[in-house]
């Protein structure tokens, strides 16, 4: 890796950057490692390098970047966090601290990997750009695992799949996301890594190649009547999805039928829904498997129309449409969100965090004490698959999976969670522990005399709010209660 290839991505992302301070940068960089090097054996500066072109490819911005190559600096050679304020300014420092501070931990022991995520939600919520420094860190960290022991290798694979991964969904960053569960799953799942890869990359390559070609040869003509612009690419499953789709479905790989899907990337909203139409004309639709992420984008902000028809040979095939922002914000999440709004001008706030980084700091206020409790909730509350869930009124609100309609009650108000009494889901009675499923239209009926919730509730509730509420006003009703009983209390 070359500073000239890290410039020339940079370059393609923000045309007016200052490479000046980038080349700086790294001439700064390549000093302070000298003569360091890797367990692999190359130059400590490449490593730099990696996690700072990896930065510009999911379009990080220039100070952003310029950390991530700075970002090992305070930690590994004598120079210290004023110098580098002194040479490349407040935010890179910032962000360069930020990294540093997590870097400091070393995963060794229970009670250091729990601290080490509470530290790691922390700078997460100072600024953002701080946790994607240490995923494109930790991609590099990942492809030279070889150089490493046994052990600290399953260490590390085991801890990127439990917490880096999943952030990386959250934050929507998917080609980030991908990469390190793919190589994860080599190291901690051997045998089940090697017959997949060659089921999947041997067996069937040919002959998915081969079909994918007949489709777009056929969508290609229909397109192309209508005097739009497109591009037709394939979108393969990295096979941890797959592993992961065969055992939550208990299904062989033969019977997982979106393996791959046919992207077609236009330039308008309007052109997207407009190409879902000429594909449902050409192919039959298969009615449950089609969705719309553009109406209804996922929590992460994902934004896409998808479709699965039975095409060619009768066999299934899933589409995806979307225009070029939506692609890559759905390859590189927050930063190419980012990366849009500085390009038009946008002058609201770029770093601005995504509701679930505030529902993690609730949960870090409310467990201070308590590490396990702050694990374990992070895991349910936020880690876990998100679903959609509307009001009567047509709002969207994102909850866990298997979340209940008193779950739903209090992420809309405090007060209806309080006094429900009932619930209508899908317009049918439907009991208050009742797990709800994607797409639900829930209904909360309340008592406007009921004084507090059922402190029952506690044993059938998934989300954290609906806990901390329950569990605040049901211990302020028993307080009343012994108030009217031992006056003076």
């Amino acid at each position: 890796m070359t500073i000239g290839q890290v410039a020339k991505k940079i370059k393609e992302n923000y045309p007016n950057s200052d490479l000046d301070l980038l080349n700086l940068a790294y001439e700064f960089a390549l000093k302070a490692h000298g003569n360091q090097k890797r367990k692999t054996g190359e130059p400590y500066i490449q490593h730099s390098l990696h996690t700072a072109f990896t930065l510009a490819s999911i379009k990080a911005d220039l100070n952003t970047v310029i950390a991530g190559i700075l970002h090992d600096v305070p930690e590994d050679t004598d120079i210290s966090l004023e110098e580098i304020k002194k040479n490349f300014g407040d935010d890179v420092a910032f962000l360069v601290e930020g990294i540093t501070k997590l870097s400091k931990i070393k995963y060794r022991g229970v009670e250091r990997y729990r601290e080490s995520l509470r530290k790691m939600f922390l700078a997460m919520a100072q600024d953002l750009r701080v946790i994607l420094i240490k995923f494109c860190d930790r991609l590099h960290n990942l492809r030279t695992l070889d150089a490493l022991p046994k052990d600290k290798r399953i260490r590390i694979a085991k801890e990127t799949m439990e917490i880096y991964a999943p952030i990386a969904g959250l934050l929507g960053v998917w080609k980030l996301k991908w990469q390190m569960e793919d190589i994860c799953f080599k190291y901690l799942y051997p045998e089940e890594f090697k017959k997949l890869e060659y089921k999947y990359e041997i067996e069937k390559k040919a002959e998915r190649n081969k079909y994918s070609q007949k489709v777009k040869k056929i969508l290609e003509e229909h397109l192309k009547k209508e005097e739009m612009q497109f591009e037709i690419e394939d979108r393969f499953k990295h096979l941890y999805n797959i592993y992961n789709k065969m055992q939550r479905k208990d299904r062989k790989f033969d019977e997982i039928y979106d393996v791959f899907a046919l992207r077609v990337i236009v330039n308008t909203i309007p052109e997207c829904y407009k190409v879902l139409g000429i594909i449902h004309s050409i192919w039959r639709p298969k009615s449950d498997r089609i969705k719309d992420y553009i109406a209804v984008p996922k929590p992460n902000g994902y934004r896409s129309l998808h479709t699965t028809v039975f095409g060619p040979e009768n066999k299934a095939t899933e589409f995806q449409i979307r225009t070029q922002e939506m692609h890559d914000e759905a390859q590189y999440g927050i930063a190419a969100h980012w990366h849009y709004k500085a390009m038009t001008g946008d002058k609201a706030k770029l770093t601005q965090q995504p509701h679930w980084v505030k529902d993690i700091l609730n949960i870090l206020k409310a467990n201070e004490g308590s590490k396990d409790d702050f694990i374990s909730k992070v895991k349910v509350n936020v880690f876990k698959n998100r679903i959609f869930v509307f009001s009567p009124k047509g709002d969207v609100f994102d909850l866990p999976e298997d979340s209940t309609p008193i779950d739903f009650a209090y992420v809309v108000h405090t007060d209806i969670g309080h006094k429900a009494t009932a619930a209508l889901v899908n317009n049918k009675m439907a009991p208050l522990n009742q797990a709800l499923k994607n797409g639900d239209l829930v209904e909360i009926i309340t008592d406007k005399n009921r004084k507090s919730p059922n402190r029952a509730w506690l044993k059938f509730v998934k989300t954290h709010r609906a806990k901390e509420k329950i569990n605040q006003a049901t211990k302020t009703s028993k307080l009343e209660q012994l108030k009217k009983i031992i006056p003076g209390i």
